[in-house]
This record gives C-alpha cells, structure tokens and sequence, in this order.
C-alpha cells in the first residue's frame, strides 16, 4: 500500500474530457492528458485490501494486479508497472479506453466512497510505456513447428495470436475484412479509440512472428478442408456479429439499418478507404437509434460529429435508478443509469419506448410509431393511449446480437452449439472437432473486451497443451 491514509486523505480524479464545442467538431478521442503526479495520488487511494475483489474474475475478468501497480505508480517504478499490467492483459491500452471497468465496482472502497480511478491507472501505464519505448517485442526461446490458423481478428483473436506465437509456434491470423482488428477497428469510433493504437500493437506482434492474411473469408476463400489440412489447430475467434432485428411492419423501407454497418462506415470514412455500399449519414437527418447500450451511445455520438439535423435514442427497458440498484449489491455490476460523452453532447433520451411499426413514402423510412410500456414480470405491457409517431429519416438498431453467424464456417465445420446458440466447448476450448477450438464472444456471447482477452488467452492455453501433447488437426481430419 503505497499510503496507508491515501483513501482518506485524497478524493478521485479523472482526465477531463475536451470541451464538447470542440469534440464534435473532429474524431479525436475524447480525454485531455492527466498528469504523473495525479496518476500517483490515485494510486495512494488504493487500499491494498487483504481481499481485492476487484481483480477477482468478477471485477476483472483477466484477474489484473491492480493493488500491486497502483503501489508501483505510487513509487514511481513505471517499468515494473509495465510488467506487472502486461503479465495477465495483451492489450491495456484497448481495455485501459474501452472498458466500463468492473474492477471499480467491485472496487471495496467503493462500498462507501469513490472508487480507485483504476482504468486510468492502468491506461497511462502502457502509454508512459509506449513513449517510453519500454514496450518491445518477446521473441519465443524456441520455435516448436506446429502451425495454428486464429480466424478473426478481434481483441480475443490478437491475444490468443500473441500468446502462441510467444509459446513458439507458427500462428497465422485470418481477417474477412481489409484491415486487422474486428470490430476494434470497424465497430469503435475513432472518438473512442483512434485506430493508430490498433496498428502500434500490431506492429510488436509482427515483429514477434505473427502472420496476417486480410479479405479471407475462411470457409469460402479458404476451404473448411485446406485449413484442416494446412494448420495443427485452429482457433475461431468470429465473434458474435448475428444482429438482433426488429421484426415490425416496414422494416423493409430504405433508411433503416444496423447499427454496425452504419459505425463500420464511417470508420472507413477516416480510414481513408472507399465506400462501396449504400452510404449511410445522418448528416442534416433526423434519427431514432434503437437501444440503449454503448453501441447506441456510439451511434450517438457518431451522428453528432456527421452533423445530424436532431436525434432521439429509444431503449425498450425502464430508466435505471440514478445510483445502485438493491438488486445488485456491490461487489456485482451495478444496475445504475449512466451517462455517456455521447448524451453530454446532445440528443433526446427516453425509455420505456416499443417501436411498433415503420412507414414511408418512394420506399424510403419517414416515421416511426411507438408505443410506452411497462416492464412487469418479464414481459412488457402496452400502456394505453400512449401511441405516438416521429418524422424520422434514419433509424439505426442497436439492439445488440444473437449469437455467432453459423451458415458458413461453423455449420461447415459441424461445430456443437450450447443452449444460447454459442460455439460449445470443453475445459480446454476445444470445440467437438478434434484440434478446432473456439473462444470469445464466439463463445461466450456478445460481451467486454476484457472478456474477450480473458477468452483468447485461455483458448490459447488451451491449444499449447493440445499441440504439446503431440496431437494435430491434421492426423485428425484425415
């Protein structure tokens, strides 16, 4: 424990966000510097509890050494913080920006104060690393000829890709898309996470050995048989990109669209690359987004910098109450409203809203109907005389995903699925077909990064032993 009266002594402090006059204006991400001197105050409130729940599987779920960096930046040694963030996470600086870090509500301080600012510990640490040049490739003691195909990119992808190389063996990442990273790279605004932070972890894991090999589909540009033929194991990393729709009358009309295809556009858009599909803007509209989580709030946020005419976001659920709620006592993830950059910006906010049905005119969206409800006993109850309807000339659903897309790859490998519709697995990863494992959202559902990190390392773990005990996809697919 850095200051054993840290806690009382000092309050919480986080960067400041840039004036919301100037964010809207660009695609930079959203925090000013904070500086070293504050990072260590913050790090004195931690308590070093004799329990510290909040890098238990629950507050953090690739069990991060949270007491013992705090300490570190507390004293200064910024190096042995360095080793001791990256010795249970690959990617600190995607979990340090985008996760909504559980640690700090499981966070025992938190029982009764704020919590420890421990996601902006964490992500000043490997950034004090990068400039540093402290962050250097770890190149394998020895190299065991077994070749691993990882198919997808994403957060669970890069880990499970960086932990076998290091291990040894010859791993070859393949991307559906142009460009490397999953929805890191297409499905986060750039306000979020400027995609240079994507392209500098690369840059170490090529340097390490890792192959990439983007616009593959596997199962299609590349066989189901000339992957089992090629690769000791594979690991499926696809996430969970199957979107919930909204099945109402005129959900055909033009104007109505994913989420992710809308987000995925303008990613592109500051990439640089060409649109090929239907473009989609709010720019001088007016729009509804559909659902209430962090992809509406990047919706949200997105429409206010394409300069949008007005927005409106709906959620389905009643408004959370302003503080925890009694049905999740700490150290549990608080059920709680919270108030994203997004909605400081702008926008209208409202819950309890049932879009019923869509109309238009020339085959193009131009209102919504909705009705309020109540959520009772798991159902929602229609309140009468509540209708009502909303000129509308984008409709974006946020409504999260159902699962894994199947027809393809999975349905080809002939892959079990659980219960919800996930990629099955055993204690290892390993999937029914004998050297194909799967981890991520692929299997876990659409969740945190941090989840999705936890997952590729464990997945990865789980290949290592499998090929360490002489054991192949190949022998097995023949």
């Amino acid at each position: 424990m850095g200051d054993p009266k840290g806690f009382m002594k000092f309050a919480r402090e986080t960067p400041k966000r840039r004036p919301v006059e100037l964010r809207v204006k660009d695609w930079k991400e959203l925090y000013e510097p904070i500086s070293d001197e504050k990072l260590r105050v913050q790090g004195a409130r931690c308590m070093d509890c004799g329990v510290p729940f909040c890098q238990s599987t629950n507050g953090c779920p690739v069990v991060n050494l949270i007491p013992e960096w705090n300490d570190l930046i507390y004293r200064g040694r910024w190096l042995s913080a360095l080793k001791a963030l990256h010795a249970t996470n690959n990617f600190p600086e995607f979990t340090g920006r985008l996760c909504p870090a559980p640690c700090e509500s499981a966070c025992v301080l938190g029982i009764n104060e704020d919590p420890v600012s421990i996601r902006i510990i964490e992500w000043n640490i490997i950034e004090h690393g990068f400039s540093e040049g402290l962050v250097e490739p770890i190149m394998p003691v020895y190299k065991t000829g077994k070749a691993v195909a990882i198919v997808g990119s994403g957060p669970a992808g890069l880990a499970a890709a960086q932990q076998l190389c290091r291990a040894g063996h010859d791993v070859t990442v393949f991307e559906k898309a142009d460009r490397i990273g999953g929805l890191l790279r297409y499905g986060i605004p750039d306000f979020k996470m400027e995609k240079w932070v994507i392209d500098r972890r690369l840059d170490q894991m090529r340097a390490e050995g890792v192959t990439f090999v983007t616009n593959v589909t596997v199962g299609k540009d590349l066989t189901v048989d000339e992957l089992l033929s090629r690769f000791d194991a594979i690991g499926l990393t696809l996430g969970a990109e199957q979107p919930r729709d909204l099945l109402v009358p005129g959900r055909e009309l033009k104007g109505i669209h994913f989420a992710m295809d809308y987000l995925t556009q303008q990613n592109k858009r500051n990439a640089g690359d060409m649109i090929t599909d239907e473009p989609i803007t709010a720019a001088g509209k007016r729009v509804v987004i559909i659902g209430g989580g962090d992809t509406g709030s990047d919706c949200l946020g997105t429409a206010h910098r394409q300069g949008c005419r007005e927005v409106h976001q709906f959620e389905l659920l009643p408004e959370p109450p302003p503080h925890r709620a009694e049905s999740t006592p700490w150290p549990l993830w608080p059920m709680q409203l919270r108030t994203s950059h997004a909605h400081e910006e702008g926008g209208d906010r409202q819950w309890s809203v049932s879009t019923t049905r869509f109309s238009g005119r020339n085959g193009h969206v131009t209102k919504l109907h909705a009705q309020r409800v109540r959520y009772e006993n798991g159902k929602f109850i229609p309140l009468p005389h509540t209708e009502f309807e909303m000129e509308v000339d984008l409709v974006l659903l946020a409504m999260g995903f159902t699962g894994p897309v199947k027809r393809g790859l999975l349905d080809s490998l002939g892959v079990n699925y659980d219960q919800r519709g996930m990629v099955q697995v055993d204690e290892n990863f390993m999937t029914n077909r004998d050297g194909v494992f799967a981890g991520g959202d692929v299997r876990r559902g659409a969740s945190l990064i941090v989840w999705a990190i936890a997952e590729g390392r464990k997945m990865a773990a789980g290949i290592d032993r499998y090929l360490r005990a002489g054991r192949s996809a190949r022998q097995a697919s023949t």
